[in-house]
């Protein structure tokens, strides 16, 4: 697909208002702030303080982001803390802005957007550290600025979950929630997450300054991610040793790696608009996600997406097709078309390179890649789709049939037994040489027993509606070490129930 053949055309608008900060009391963390991103200067955001949230509690907190962060575990059971991330003061040496970004949403450009709900406090021990959900900006549109409770509870849970499965992710230090009662499709309550990455730019970013033909200001930002997270491209000699074009390789390459780990994993991302891809190959923005239940490629996680554009077997295609807006934002430094769709090459490559050694691990398949391993993979996910067999619990009895090689309850799952029969046969056939108790091994270190499934994200919410803490807890700690037994919590590795198909999951967080 030519660039020019995208009709990236943009339009121009500008910054609606401008947000003013209003003095609270300072609050010390003990962490020692920096503030690169705002360093860049006034065009790239709006300097703003986070509105307050009346009568902050905690409801959830990950001590292992805190780790991250060097923040002293106590600090996460203090009030200050609390009334600090719920935005009700400032943190000393911090200067929170919220970024301005455009994007393409669902295929068609959208023109300005930017940090709608987000505040960007700075950065502690090298990782940027944002608050979401704390109020207006200049970027909100028609929004409140708010985010709700339900959709910060999943965006806590999925980004450590995300990380305990090995997937590059955003991550997530706490949810902060009020009674303060915010309006969507009912009135809900409103709540703050502490979202923390090494960087939160995204394809957007790029889009924007290109859109507005602002090319020092482009510069600029391309420069300084260079320089921040991709220092090699300034040096390596691909790609005719243009810095520019070796950026979009890379970040073709890490989007690549990223989706065949969501292929693999089966994650529905349900959003993949330009201005929710990471520059960083990071996943993030959890809105409408999902982990599926049934097995079934066609899969539209998001009941906005009317028209499944970001079904779950389309999602590597509609990644491909980002990366071809940031090239086509990348162009005016790139400067040469054919070293940038050169770098977007790279994508398909990388990606099934990617995709089927996670399926070979998924498989326990022995010693190098055999032409019948990408068939074998193949004509399993035919079987599973076919039957809409559950694809977590396939994968975890798979793993232990290999072990005790007893297939019966991995056969139990089809409906069509003799096609699995001879699935099974082949299977059995290329694992002849292997050491079954080692692919065992290996194979319940990548098939994990517990994923965010909807349904217990929701039991999870409702519980926390009642002031009941305790099923975030537990969850968190099951999504952090999803590949352990835990047979205390066997219940949530099980079947959903009859009513878990019936969860929708939008946009309107």
């Amino acid at each position: 697909m030519p660039l020019q053949t995208l009709g990236l055309n943009a339009r121009r608008h500008n910054s609606p208002m401008n947000a003013v900060s209003e003095p609270f009391q300072i609050h010390h963390t003990g962490l020692a702030w920096h503030n690169q991103f705002h360093r860049l200067g006034s065009d790239f955001y709006t300097a703003l303080a986070p509105q307050a949230l009346p009568a902050p509690y905690w409801v959830g907190r990950s001590l292992a982001v805190a780790d991250l962060l060097g923040l002293p575990h106590e600090q996460l059971q203090s009030d200050a803390l609390l009334q600090a991330l719920a935005g009700n003061q400032p943190i000393s040496g911090t200067q929170p802005l919220a970024s301005v970004y455009s994007g393409h949403q669902f295929g068609q450009w959208a023109g300005q957007l930017g940090d709608g709900r987000a505040c960007l406090l700075g950065e502690a021990n090298g990782l940027e550290v944002q608050l979401k959900g704390s109020g207006l900006t200049p970027y909100s549109r028609m929004g409140d600025g708010r985010a709700v409770l339900r959709s910060s509870i999943r965006e806590f849970l999925c980004s450590e979950a995300m990380h305990g499965l090995g997937i590059a992710t955003t991550r997530a230090l706490c949810v902060v929630g009020s009674d303060e009662e915010v309006a969507r499709e009912s009135l809900e309550t409103a709540a703050v997450v502490t979202r923390v990455a090494p960087s939160f730019i995204r394809f957007g970013h790029f889009e924007h300054f290109a859109a507005r033909n602002q090319l020092a200001q482009l510069k600029t930002l391309a420069d300084y991610v260079i320089a921040r997270y991709y220092p090699d491209c300034q040096t390596a000699v691909t790609l005719n040793a243009n810095p520019y074009a070796n950026l979009l390789q890379q970040v073709t390459g890490r989007t690549a790696i990223m989706v065949a780990h969501w292929q693999a994993v089966g994650f529905c991302h349900g959003v993949m608009n330009t201005d929710n891809m990471s520059i960083l190959g990071l996943t993030i923005d959890y809105g409408p996600f999902q982990f599926l239940d049934a097995y079934d490629p066609g899969h539209i996680c998001n009941h906005t997406d009317r028209g499944g554009r970001y079904a779950f077997a389309r999602q590597p295609d509609i990644a491909h097709w980002n990366l071809y807006a940031l090239a086509q934002a990348l162009l005016p430094l790139i400067e040469d078309q054919a070293l940038a769709l050169q770098a977007l090459d790279s994508f398909k490559p990388v990606f099934e390179r990617v995709w089927l050694q996670l399926m070979r691990a998924k498989l326990g398949l022995p010693d190098a890649v055999r032409d019948e391993d990408q068939a074998l993979t193949a004509d399993l996910l035919k079987l599973l789709a076919q039957d809409r067999v559950d694809y977590a619990i396939f994968w975890r009895r798979l793993s232990h049939a290999v072990a005790n090689q007893h297939f019966a309850p991995v056969r139990d799952l089809f409906l069509d037994r003799p096609a699995f029969d001879a699935w099974q046969m082949r299977y059995a056939e290329r694992l002849v040489t292997a050491d079954h108790g080692q692919a065992a091994a290996l194979m319940l270190k990548i098939n994990p027993k517990y994923v965010l499934r909807n349904y217990l994200g929701e039991m999870a919410i409702e519980a926390v509606k009642a002031k009941d803490f305790s099923q975030v807890a537990n969850l968190l700690m099951l999504l952090e070490h999803p590949f352990d037994e835990h047979p205390a919590f066997a219940s949530q590795a099980g079947f959903p129930p009859d009513w878990a198909s019936q969860i929708e999951i939008s946009c309107s967080s």
